[in-house]
């Protein structure tokens, strides 16, 4: 009875401790993350690279998470493969520094971080402070999950099976380290495995040489991580992650032998055994830093193992062709299946022709619009092959529901058509008359707009996944996008008039465009918000008005007089 309490207990802090990782880094990505591609992208050199990766590893809790954005960002051209490396490898450093931080004892804080951030996450109307309340509420859980390990631990430390499990991985090293890699992946948080050996060793649960193995283990389990998540994207994604694995894993090795074979560790003591732990950790991640001035020549034997497929025709993306299957019109509820698609691929095709705008207004390339203005037609084919997909389903077979939904699917193809129309007849003849005119935005104006931009996509990407998933709370996170899109639009609007007042010749020049490019942007993001309406009306989260139904007498009367 006193293991299966042990286990359920160590279970119990364990989960809180993912949690509160995972909190915090919602929370952060949600306020912050349609800035992430901007920052991550705009690295010049090896150490600026690599501090940008150190402060998104504190700020998102975890490298791996550092790890799959580059990817993203490497699969898609925006990002070589040299910064990217140095990215991951600066996210690395990071993580350990976060570990040092959350080690220091700073239980006394959490009440006080429990009523800020409840406070601000129940009571903020600002989506911004709402998550800053997430977010501080995730350090608090993170704290107490620390202190609910300790207490677990606390009664079987003295038992007589945990000795002998201690001893054991303080004998065979490899097993430790192994052990350590497991656990990293098994949590997909090296973060919280090596919070949770510190905490170990602080209480003598383990000793520091078995917990060293099991730290180094979990940093070659942290980079198998981003290698597993990118398994199904583009060699050119996957580059980065295995170098860095190759990288880390060799090192972990090397280290591990070190540290077992050679008095190492006496030189790393330093204010009790637990932070001996941690000076390993940031030792280790501080030594890859090395690594920074070659990240560049691992990349012709990466593309050698890694090498891109020879596209045919057949393995193209269905990006130019229909998915509409004529043989599903027999059975309404896969033609709703193909219906989806067929959407699916429209708001690909949209999102492709959205995400290039904003370079537009840095420098108009005619060959580029054109081939904007080519997909548009695209999308303007797919909505009329929807509208007879749909005019030929056999209604009188399909239920109310399935109805509702082809009218519902049909209606945000619609919208996504109008998102076509937007960009080729409003944004791209803007930034032509930008760039004719030779007008440029103030620096302010400029940032303003790539911010709005930026949230603008990142919501373009959430309603793709509403799409598929149907999922409640993701349709109302990207309701609630749409209300501070508006709120950063009208704020950005009048910063702009409030530069014309003082006077600024550059914004006085650029206001019209700047105006109807702000216009523009709201407008898109409240088309690809649509999706999100009849999710939250079948959820019962949204009203079918915001009018008064009902009025006194006297109410009547004051508004007829």
């Amino acid at each position: 009875m006193t293991i299966l309490s042990f286990v359920v207990q160590l279970m119990g802090a364990t989960m809180l401790l993912l949690y509160a990782v995972r909190m915090v880094r919602t929370g952060i990505e949600r306020a912050f993350g349609a800035s992430f591609r901007r920052i991550v992208t705009t690295t010049s050199s090896p150490i600026s690279s690599a501090s940008t990766g150190l402060v998104l590893a504190i700020v998102l809790q975890s490298s791996a998470a550092v790890g799959l954005l580059v990817a993203g960002f490497a699969g898609s051209g925006a990002l070589g493969f040299g910064a990217g490396l140095s990215v991951v490898l600066g996210a690395d450093l990071g993580s350990a520094l976060l570990i040092q931080v959350l080690s220091f004892k700073l239980e006394w804080l959490v009440p006080l971080l429990l009523a800020v951030g409840g406070g601000l996450f129940i009571k903020s109307d600002g989506r911004k402070l709402k998550q800053a309340g997430r977010i501080i509420l995730g350090i608090a859980f993170i704290l107490i999950s620390l202190r609910f390990l300790r207490e677990t631990m606390d009664p079987i430390r003295d038992s007589a099976f945990l000795p002998s499990i201690a001893g054991f991985l303080e004998r065979d090293f490899v097993t430790a380290f192994i052990v350590g890699a497991l656990l990293a992946w098994v949590m997909h948080s090296s973060v919280a495995v090596i919070l949770m050996c510190v905490t170990l060793v602080a209480i003598d649960a383990i000793p520091v040489a078995a917990g060293v193995s099991l730290v180094l283990g979990a940093n070659l389990g942290s980079a198998i991580i981003p290698i597993w998540l990118t398994r199904s994207m583009t060699p050119v994604a996957r580059r980065v992650p295995l170098a860095n694995f190759l990288l880390r894993g060799s090192g972990a090795i090397a280290a591990l032998i070190l540290v077992n074979k050679l008095t190492i560790l006496p030189y790393l003591s330093g204010m009790g055994e637990a932070q001996t732990l941690i000076n390993a950790h940031l030792l280790f991640n501080a030594m890859l830093l090395l690594a920074l001035p070659f990240c560049g020549l691992l990349e012709r034997p990466m593309k050698r193992f890694l090498p891109m497929a020879e596209i045919t025709h057949e393995d193209m993306p269905q990006m130019h062709r229909s998915v509409l299957d004529e043989a599903s019109l027999k059975t309404p509820q896969l033609a709703l299946a193909n219906l989806k698609r067929e959407v699916l691929r429209m708001s690909q095709v949209v999102e492709g022709m959205t995400a290039p705008t904003i370079e537009f207004y840095e420098s108009y390339d005619k060959t580029k619009a054109d081939d904007l203005i080519a997909r548009d037609a695209i999308v303007n084919t797919a909505l009329d092959d929807i509208r007879r997909f749909v005019a030929d389903i056999p209604m009188q077979d399909a239920t109310k529901q399935q109805k509702k939904r082809a009218r519902e699917l049909t209606e945000y193809a619609i919208a996504l058509e109008s998102v076509g129309d937007l960009v080729v007849k409003l944004i791209l003849p803007l930034a032509r008359e930008k760039s004719q005119k030779g007008i440029e935005f103030s620096k302010a104006g400029q940032e303003e707009l790539i911010g709005i931009h930026e949230r603008m996509m990142a919501n373009m990407g959430l309603a793709s996944n509403v799409l598929v998933s149907d999922d409640l709370d993701s349709a109302r996170l990207l309701l609630e996008e749409k209300a501070e899109m508006t709120r950063l639009e009208r704020s950005s609007r009048k910063k702009h008039l409030k530069r014309l007042t003082e006077g600024t010749q550059t914004s006085f020049d650029s206001s019209d465009i700047h105006l109807e490019v702000l216009r523009g942007f709201r407008e898109i993001n409240s088309h690809i918000a649509s999706v999100s309406y009849p999710i939250l009306y079948r959820g019962g989260q949204l009203l079918e008005t915001r009018l008064i139904e009902t009025m006194t007498e006297d109410e009547d009367e004051r508004l007829s007089s």
